[in-house]
Order: structure tokens, then sequence, then C-alpha cells
């Protein structure tokens, strides 16, 4: 298990079957993270932060975000130090980019391809 919110790489198909009842009619998860607690998605049609709250976790905020209001992103690799990858995501109309940070385990040039796939449609 990841340590410090940092995010690994689960299985589609299982966070498919998770989140069944987010996903829209033939929408498909192509990735997807773990953090301690949540999850981020992308699937074919949008991002998905899953944002577990309180201490129990047992609220939770789902943030939908369409791939066409994504106006542009950074990745950041890990370094010698800095073991860990940043993903950076600017919203249209949001002054401060959404962040998450992935573990040396994820291939954040997976990260990068998925969302140029998908916000360059």
């Amino acid at each position: 298990m990841a340590l410090f919110g940092n995010a690994h790489t689960i299985d589609p198909v299982s966070a498919q079957q998770e989140y069944a009842r987010l996903l829209g009619q033939g929408e498909q998860v192509h990735a997807a993270f773990q953090l301690i607690r949540d999850t981020i998605l992308f699937t074919d049609r949008r991002l998905i932060l899953v944002d577990k709250q309180g201490i129990t976790g047992r609220k939770v905020e789902y943030h939908s975000i369409p791939y066409r209001s994504i106006s542009h992103f950074a990745v950041e690799t890990a370094g010698t130090f800095d073991l860990d990858a940043e993903l950076k995501i600017w919203i249209s109309g949001a002054a401060t980019p959404v962040e998450k940070t992935f573990t040396k385990g994820v291939d954040i040039y997976e990260v990068q391809a998925i969302l140029t796939q998908f916000v360059t449609r």
C-alpha cells in the first residue's frame, strides 16, 4: 500500500466493477490509481476523482472532469532524491491546478499518454 497519499496503479477492470454506478452507459475505465483513501479514474469520457472525506471516509465526493474542460496539464518525473512523480491538471475557469502525486511504481509517462489521448480529441 502507498503511504502519504501517493498513488499506485489498480486494475481498471476492478475499478470498472467497483465504480459501475458512476459510469455512463458504455463508459470504460482505461486506467485507475488508488490513493490511501481516494481514487483517480481515467475513463474514455472523463477524469473522475473519488474523494473520501472525514475520519471514517463514509462521506464521498465525486469530481467529474470532462476532458474538454482540461486546458493543459504537466507531469514531473521522479528524481534521484524525490522518488515521486507529480501530475498537475488545469481546469478551465480554475486558477489553481488539481495536483496528484504518484509513487515511483507508476509510469507517469503512461498517465501523460492517457491524458494526451483524451484531451486532444
